[in-house]
């Protein structure tokens, strides 16, 4: 597998940048596999769903972020499970964890979303993890890109755990509003789920249309990613995509 690309400025102030999503189930699976995979995936933007929580959540968020050499942007519990983690390399605009209706009967969610620097370009970010149902995912997803507009930067990233195949209702909707990244520069692997037995695609990254991706897909055979560590973190398997933005 080739590697690949490396965080890094260009000459002309535009970012390469890698951003990582991952379901961490709320840490009770083996959270040093946890930290070991983020780690080696030396992401700058961790998108995270099913953050901890409920008791001491920001202790335990706080926790995985040191041991990932990381700081903990936004989200958790204030976003229903969405969270941010993030790199010194990034500058913070603003954040705003957003909690989105509630069906009676299902689970509360939410968004967790920043705007960010990195170099000479402004980025915002999004980490979501939509319904099981398919009509309130559905119209989640349009929530989704309303709130991407709505952060007013012309360039942004979203990623999380869909609950939606590529062939699905709100996972065309979203690709086809933005790009889906491991559709438009496939590497690593496909399939997020299960990594016991990897048969489906329901965790994406999408960037907007300006954003240049690199490659993005399942960091397996990554350097310092182990398959034992795969297995044990979580009941999801991570994407990382490596993208360039371009400078304001």
């Amino acid at each position: 597998m080739e590697s690949l690309p490396n965080s890094r400025t260009e000459p002309d102030g535009s970012p390469v940048i890698r951003v990582l999503s991952y379901n961490i189930r709320s840490m009770r699976d083996d959270t040093n596999a946890l930290a070991r995979v983020i780690s080696a995936c030396t992401p700058d933007l961790v998108l995270i769903q099913e953050a901890p929580r409920f008791f001491r959540w920001r202790k335990k968020l706080a926790r995985l972020a040191r041991a990932a050499n990381l700081v903990t942007l936004t989200g958790g519990a204030t976003a229903a499970g969405p969270a941010i983690l993030c790199n010194l390399r990034t500058t913070v605009e603003r954040t705003q964890d957003v909690l989105l209706p509630l069906t009676p009967g299902l689970h509360r969610r939410g968004f967790a979303t920043a705007v960010v620097r990195f170099g000479g370009a402004r980025l915002g970010v999004l980490s979501c993890h939509l319904s099981l149902q398919k009509d309130e995912r559905y119209e989640q997803g349009g929530m989704l890109l309303d709130r991407l507009a709505a952060l007013g930067v012309e360039h942004a990233v979203a990623g999380g755990d869909l609950n939606d195949r590529p062939a699905g209702r709100t996972f065309r909707r979203l690709a086809d509003g933005l790009q889906d990244c491991w559709a438009t520069a496939p590497w690593g692997s496909e399939y997020t789920s299960t990594p016991a037995d990897p048969h489906q695609r329901i965790d994406a990254i999408f960037a907007t249309k300006g954003i240049e991706v690199l490659g993005c897909g399942v960091p397996i055979g990554h350097p310092g990613v182990r398959e034992t560590d795969l297995r044990a973190a979580t009941d999801h398997l991570p994407v990382l995509a490596a993208l360039k933005v371009p400078a304001s």
